[in-house]
């Protein structure tokens, strides 16, 4: 039998037996009585104590816009969990800023992030006897974050987006925080001045929400959307609107439901539901993130899923999107004309998508998608199949002897899809920013960005400063970069990411030189260090891996667990029993 259908019997014998299995250890008889008076203090009734409770997971903070909305959003889902019978309990997690710390050291704290996430979500829901969870983030990393420790609970439970954020605007055109990034390059290249940079600024995020474009937080939204863990089209708001509201009370008692049929994440997070999000992402063109976090939170719920099922969707899979950073418009476009479920209706008539994937609602999600009214006829945001940005998927999985584990490329379409040139070799993401912005680099180079991989960081930064100053100085269709760190949903021009096996663990990238020739060749897959074997051989065999950075504290921690980006940079996956 299916897991589907094992998980629907299951479903059936259990109705109703999740309503109090986890908090009745914390709530019922006499032994209790000291944990039911601490729950009087914070606000119990004693009806409450006969209740559902569910932990309502908040990524609140004033250090990013993206998420200084989301204690408003919180307490939306604890209305609509209290409503349907419930006792609500909010409570707090971490965020980071990406925006703020890109190219610092800080940021290496970033993808580290996720994992912290995901760990305290489990610690306080696994503590505290939550029978439900609501989460809700707004930010790249807390996306993931959230489904890992959902993944790990296996309670019932509903992630809501935070929402996205409106454009700025400057001289009349849509502006957000890669226009800023890519502003600066421009500022170096001469074109712009002090006064120009600094409009751009200060108009570049208006409010509240998330990163305007199909960048990573978008793109995940998008994908758990995709998943069947978020309700319908919450992927697709406003940060500040009406919508919004209702989506997040709209979870609260879409988990109470849960509870009462007994339904599970895991049922939901099947290897067919995370086909349908890698789908939804390259029709998209979403994140290079994507990969990473897939692939974590595949691993987290007990999927196996690998770069290869990039590449086998990816050449099925048109890209549809015209959406920032390689297109046009912003997510507030696509909101406007009717959000990610047309495009997904589309998608599962066409036969890309799974329509029998259970979902949060109950419901699969052909019976979700049933009755969705198609795209207005004259919007320019999602193309048809007829006519597609590109006729199969921009997440192009390379290997080859440059990066023998694999490693990931966005091809838009528009930058061609392959690039010769010499290496320009850096150890750092700050050396090679410094050579961009002051002219070092030139045409036919081929910018080398390494020891910036999940151990060698650590911690996996995004490149977005110098892919963004790349772009500004005019040469985005005349360089290419290569690095073991990562991207920005941000970025665009000719990258490669996530080579693997990273700098730091004696992969092929840790022995190139400055003048070596690099070919990266996208339609046959390829990443090649123009050098004979015999010379990597010996290069190689000279090799020595650099001291540690941090041996204390939370990156060093993270650097002795992580795994390789192609398995999803996770750190527990050295813990998982056979």
């Amino acid at each position: 039998m299916s897991r589907s259908g094992t998980a629907g019997k299951a479903r059936g014998k259990q109705r109703g037996a999740l309503a109090k299995q986890w908090s009745s250890a914390v709530t019922q008889g006499v032994e209790r009585a000291a944990s039911r008076a601490m729950l009087h203090a914070v606000g119990f009734s004693e009806a409450d104590f006969r209740k559902s409770q569910v932990g309502i997971a908040s990524t609140w903070s004033q250090v990013t816009p993206c998420n200084m909305h989301i204690d408003v959003l919180a307490r939306e889902a604890a209305l609509g969990v209290d409503r349907a019978g419930g006792k609500a309990i909010i409570f707090n997690t971490i965020t980071i800023s990406d925006g703020i710390s890109m190219g610092t050291e800080g940021m290496k704290y970033s993808l580290v992030s996720r994992e912290v996430i995901a760990d305290s979500i489990e610690t306080v829901a696994g503590c505290q006897a939550f029978d439900g969870l609501v989460a809700i983030g707004g930010c790249d990393k807390n996306m993931p974050g959230c489904m890992m420790a959902i993944a790990r609970l296996n309670r019932p439970a509903v992630f809501v987006y935070g929402g996205t954020i409106l454009p700025g605007v400057h001289k009349g055109r849509d502006v957000d925080i890669v226009s800023v990034f890519e502003a600066v390059g421009r500022h170096a290249k001469g074109e712009i001045g002090d006064r120009e940079l600094r409009a751009i600024e200060a108009c570049a995020i208006p409010g509240p929400g998330a990163c305007g474009g199909m960048y990573t937080a978008n793109t995940m939204a998008s994908a758990i959307e995709a998943l069947g863990m978020s309700l319908p089209n919450s992927s697709a708001q406003a940060a500040i609107s009406s919508e919004k509201a209702e989506d997040c009370r709209r979870a609260g008692a879409a988990v109470m439901a849960m509870l009462e049929t007994g339904l599970r994440p895991r049922d939901i997070l099947t290897r067919k539901a995370f086909e349908n999000a890698i789908t939804v992402v390259m029709a998209l063109g979403g994140s290079t993130n994507a990969v990473l976090h897939l692939l974590a939170m595949a691993h987290t719920a007990g999927v196996k899923l690998t770069l290869d099922d990039f590449t086998r969707i990816g050449k099925r899979t048109p890209v549809l999107a015209d959406l920032k950073p390689s297109g046009t418009h912003v997510m507030a476009d696509l909101v406007k004309i009717g959000g990610v479920t047309p495009l997904m209706r589309d998608l599962l008539k066409a036969n890309l998508l799974h329509g029998d994937c259970m979902t949060v609602t109950g419901k699969t999600l052909a019976q979700n998608l049933h009755g969705t009214k198609s795209y207005p006829k004259k919007q320019t945001v999602i193309r048809p199949f007829s006519d597609p940005i590109k006729k199969t998927g921009h997440l192009v999985i390379l290997r080859g002897n440059l990066a023998p584990g694999g490693a990931v490329a966005k091809i838009s379409g528009k930058e061609g899809t392959r690039f010769t040139g010499t290496a320009r070799v850096f150890g750092s993401e700050e050396e090679a920013l410094k050579r961009i912005l002051d002219g070092t680099v030139k045409k036919g180079d081929v910018i080398v960005i390494r020891y910036e991989g999940p151990k060698g960081g650590p911690g996996m930064r995004e490149m977005l400063s110098p892919t963004s100053a790349v772009m500004g100085k005019g040469l985005g269709n005349e360089v290419a970069l290569i690095t073991d760190g990562r991207f920005s949903g941000g970025s665009h021009g000719f990258v490669v990411g996530h080579i693997t096996p990273e700098a730091q663990a004696g992969g092929p990238i840790a022995i190139v030189k400055t003048g070596d020739p690099i070919t990266i060749d996208a339609d046959n897959r390829a990443l090649t260090l123009g050098v004979p074997k015999k010379e990597i051989d010996a290069r190689l065999k000279a090799w020595n891996a650099p001291k540690p950075r941090y041996t204390r504290g939370v990156l060093a921690k993270y650097a002795s667990l992580v795994n390789p980006a192609s398995e999803g940079a996770v750190t527990d996956a050295a813990l998982t029993l056979p």
